[in-house]
């Protein structure tokens, strides 16, 4: 069914940071803009495209239709063919409904946040460009126009990133950021071009490509899958692209919500979810990217036990929770990898605004052992962290349960145990290292007498809205056990996801299991850490503390070296090699130039003669060649 109204789902927030960036410019270079209107351009236009969104998925849930639109042809080269097309299906309308409203919340969050810091209005439009990018990836009907979206939020998070510049710190991590992804994209875009040239395809729509796509290969199918995914480790942070991500904390916390929530890290699983139709066919890859989601969940898991920087724990906890995304799709189970995105969005974002109200109150400190010896009333923040922190560590019934174990189960019924084992001792320390940091920042004791009161509404109202999604969404997709009608894989049966099927009591023992793991996690966290002694902190130190010293190897391995061999190029093969050929040929010709302007010397007799000497050479060529 065609449709007007896709476009305005992007165009909304596009027009706000346009008209967000001609304000701020009016703002430094002419006269001073009111914070009132770059908060309500850059809230509004977030909530128009929530409103969209919102009607279009109440017209497919009565009439059952799919709604598309053709902007214009792009290009059409030869058998290349890429119309500027957008595609409102299940899928993208499902990831388009959260996107919009968790990244409306946020925006609302980001008012109070950044309440009179100078550069308010640049924040906005930046934030209001990188959902309509995010808006774009999810809505395209093709790899190209994807991509575009893709790259968007690259630039976005790199703007962002480095948003306060002037710290050197915030630009090297930009930096890396924009390095580290745009090696992902790379392999990402050689994917999409090895899938075109095996299609042979004039019209890359991802209804062409599924339609096409027995016709290629298995090796052929193989390496596009291969490095499609690797532009998925490069965005949603998986070993061994994911150094980026802890480093992006640097900016501002409601970007950091909005990264780690509703857009960018997960663009990867939505992308694999997209190419389902490819990755369903190819099983070795599938159990490649299980493997890669397990591991790269244990790896954060472990590292986060022992981090003592609020955002770069909840940052580890982002990354082990996309591993868990990743388990799900790598094995089949694409509903139930999107339903953990869908309730992960809301305890995520919670956390993370909750975590930016702590630093706020506490004057921008990130060390939760500082945090706790002078710690803030903060009773509402208080309460939504405890939410979120029960919501992840998968307690029934907040909704982490039950994404979590949908996951759990998955890996289990698909005969994946070292998969399950891992997944299920990473739940483990889930719940320690998340109660680890609730414990110490809310209950352990500071011997503080007085505990000042921080309070702001525009960032405790929409901590109270996503905590209620962070109880209540799992039941979206209860179980049939508890008499559920899972909705969420109903929605996404397009994608011909598999679906648990296994018996009651399985099931039941499973569940306690999960839940067995989650509760000895959170009795560890309260033994060591209820009554932590403050004045003895814990640091950063040792094998797990350097993070596995990752981070020293990349710079070893690829950092230094490649800084070694650009130096040899520009000192050696540009200057001394390049540059002096270059110089000495140039002196060359300027000294041949010199001798032959001596014959330019404006004496007639010489020309004369000059003229008589050619003639006579020329009389004689002719005479012994031609004989005359």
């Amino acid at each position: 069914m065609n449709t007007s109204l896709l476009i305005w789902i992007i165009l909304a927030p596009l027009l706000g940071a346009l008209i967000n960036g001609f304000l701020y410019f009016y703002h430094i270079k002419k006269q001073k803009v009111s914070e009132i209107y770059f908060a309500l351009i850059g809230t509004i236009t977030p909530l128009i495209s929530f409103l969209i969104t919102l009607n279009l998925f109440l017209q497919m849930l009565e009439e059952k239709v799919i709604f598309k639109q053709h902007i214009f042809t792009w290009l059409n080269v030869e058998k290349l063919n890429i119309e500027m097309n957008f595609l409102g299906d299940n899928l993208s309308i499902f990831m388009s409904m959260f996107v919009t409203f968790v990244g409306w919340l946020i925006h609302i969050y980001a008012i109070g946040y950044m309440k009179n810091d100078e550069g308010f209005g640049k924040f906005f439009a930046y934030f209001n460009l990188f959902l309509a990018s995010m808006l774009i990836l999810v809505l395209a009907d093709n790899p190209i126009i994807l991509f575009i979206g893709w790259e968007g939020v690259g630039v976005c998070s790199y703007l962002l990133i480095k948003f306060y510049y002037g710290n050197k710190e915030n630009v090297l991590a930009a930096n890396k950021a924009f390095i580290v992804n745009r090696v992902g994209d790379f392999g990402f875009l050689l994917g999409v071009v090895t899938l075109f040239f095996a299609l042979g395809q004039v019209d890359l729509s991802f209804g062409t490509i599924e339609a096409n796509i027995s016709n290629v290969s298995n090796e052929l199918l193989i390496i596009s899958g291969f490095l499609l995914f690797v532009g998925a480790m490069g965005k949603s942070a998986q070993i061994p692209l994911y150094v980026w991500l802890p480093d992006a904390m640097a900016g501002p916390t409601p970007i950091s919500a909005l990264i780690h929530a509703a857009t960018m890290v997960t663009a990867g699983v939505y992308m694999v979810a997209r190419f389902h139709f490819l990755y369903s066919g190819i099983e070795e890859i599938g159990l490649f990217i299980a493997y890669i989601g397990a591991i790269s969940a244990l790896l954060a898991a472990i590292i986060a036990t022992r981090q003592t920087d609020i955002k770069k724990i909840l940052a580890y906890s982002t990354m082990s929770q996309l591993g868990y995304m990743f388990i799900a799709v790598g094995l089949g189970f694409y509903s139930t990898g999107l339903f953990h995105v869908f309730t992960h969005a809301f305890f995520k974002a919670m956390l993370f605004m909750g975590a930016g109200g702590i630093i706020i109150a506490l004057h921008h400190e990130q060390n939760i052992f500082k945090i706790a010896k002078h710690r803030a009333n903060l009773p509402i923040i208080g309460f939504t962290f405890l939410v979120g922190v029960i919501a992840i560590s998968g307690i029934p019934p907040f909704s982490g349960f039950f994404s979590k174990d949908a996951i759990l189960a998955a890996a289990f019924q698909e005969g994946q145990y070292l998969i399950w084992a891992i997944a299920l001792f990473t739940a483990f320390l889930t719940a320690y290292y998340m109660f680890r940091m609730y414990f110490i920042v809310f209950v352990a004791p500071n011997h503080h007498n007085e505990e000042y009161v921080y309070t702001s509404k525009t960032i405790t109202i929409p901590l109270l809205i996503l905590a209620i999604g962070a109880i209540g969404a799992g039941f979206l997709n209860l179980p049939a056990i508890f008499g559920g009608n899972h909705f969420v894989d109903t929605w996404l049966s397009q994608l011909n996801s598999k679906h648990i099927h296994m018996d009651h009591t399985t099931e039941y023992v499973l569940m306690a299991l999960s839940i067995i793991v989650a509760a000895t996690g959170i009795m560890a966290a309260y033994a060591k850490y209820a009554n932590f002694d403050l004045s003895k902190p814990e640091k950063e130190i040792g094998f797990i503390g350097n993070k596995f010293y990752i981070d020293e190897i990349y710079d070893s391995l690829f950092v230094q070296p490649t800084k070694a061999l650009s130096t040899f190029i520009d000192k050696i093969i540009d200057d001394k090699i390049i540059d002096a050929f270059i110089m000495s040929s140039s002196t060359t010709f300027i000294n041949i130039g010199k001798k032959v302007a001596m014959i330019q010397n404006a004496n007639v007799r010489f020309y004369a003669a000059f003229m008589l000497v050619g003639m006579t050479c020329i009389f004689v060529y002719l005479y012994i060649t031609l004989g005359l």
